[in-house]
């Protein structure tokens, strides 16, 4: 974070319960926890931050990332955070620096390209870059929209986590919604079909979420743990244009799978088979969600 906030935290706090909290609860269940001199400053900030140009800005705090007031922004750690464009890496840049980290319940995605092996050997290098670059762009954008920290991009896959403190109290239903808009922004939904195709997988449970690296060398922040695992064994299971849901994030979620395929899969490194649900926002009905009285949103 910036310079000196953790001279500013409660002393009863580690980094690690700070950390756990921002997840949770965001950059203003972060502000709680300060004493009561830094919450005021705190919560000034936005305010001021809001005369200094220009658009876009973090959406918690209001600091500029364009503009004249960039240089400013960036000594006191407020430059674009790399798991959401949307927020400043405040947050970030401690949970790195002080090697912090959490468990916590998330959702989490896996967007995979199918066939990718096959459309390298059709396409001259350069081409297929700008093809994986596109998907890259595109369903990244979609993700941040969708309020998600999109943990990494690698190969010809894109994983992205949801947690309640920048997704909101809804982030199962959101890492859905999430997929579904990937798909569409892929062309998935259009007559003449998808530009590149893609299967994703989507599951939700307890995880580990921090800083990952060499002691005094490079870090970056990392989702491990089974969850991921079984995110990731889902979208390797998913035919081209299929959402795969697990159990858990259905019910999470609050989805109903009333003319939903349900799958029994064997995945790699399972001892056990899993249940999915499969889900084609082309072929299938609209998916209805309910609230906790039982009642359609």
């Amino acid at each position: 974070m910036a310079k000196g906030y953790k001279a500013d935290i409660k002393k009863d706090l580690t980094p690690d319960e700070y950390w756990y909290i921002y997840l949770t609860e965001g950059l203003r269940g972060v502000n709680k926890h300060f004493p009561f001199h830094r919450r005021i400053l705190a919560n000034l900030e936005p305010l001021f931050f809001r005369l200094v140009p220009t658009d876009p800005r973090c959406v918690s705090c209001r600091a500029p990332f364009r503009g004249l007031g960039v240089p400013v922004m960036r000594a006191i750690g407020r430059q674009q955070s790399t798991l959401n464009p949307s927020i400043c890496a405040v947050c970030e840049n401690y949970a790195l620096k002080y090697k912090t980290k959490a468990e916590l319940d998330l959702a989490i995605l896996f967007a995979d390209v199918r066939g990718s092996t096959k459309l390298a050997e059709r396409m001259k290098p350069a081409e297929f870059s700008q093809l994986i670059n596109r998907f890259f762009n595109a369903s990244t954008n979609e993700l941040v929209l969708s309020g998600a920290m999109v943990e990494k991009l690698i190969g010809d896959e894109v994983t992205a986590f949801f947690v309640p403190g920048l997704a909101g109290k809804h982030y199962h239903r959101r890492a859905v919604e999430a997929a579904k808009r990937v798909l569409k922004a892929t062309g998935h939904n259009e007559a003449s079909g998808p530009w590149i195709p893609v299967g994703i997988g989507v599951h939700s449970g307890e995880s580990f979420v921090g800083a990952v690296g060499k002691e005094g060398g490079l870090s970056q922040i990392s989702v491990l743990g089974d969850t991921a695992n079984v995110a990731s064994r889902l979208a390797a299971a998913a035919r081209v244009g299929e959402i795969l849901l697990s159990e858990e994030i259905v019910q999470k979620a609050g989805l109903e799978t009333t003319g939903l395929e349900k799958r029994e899969l064997s995945l790699k490194g399972k001892s056990g088979s899993v249940i999915a649900w499969v889900l084609n926002p082309v072929k299938s009905p609209k998916i209805s969600s309910q609230n906790r009285s039982g009642q359609r949103e």
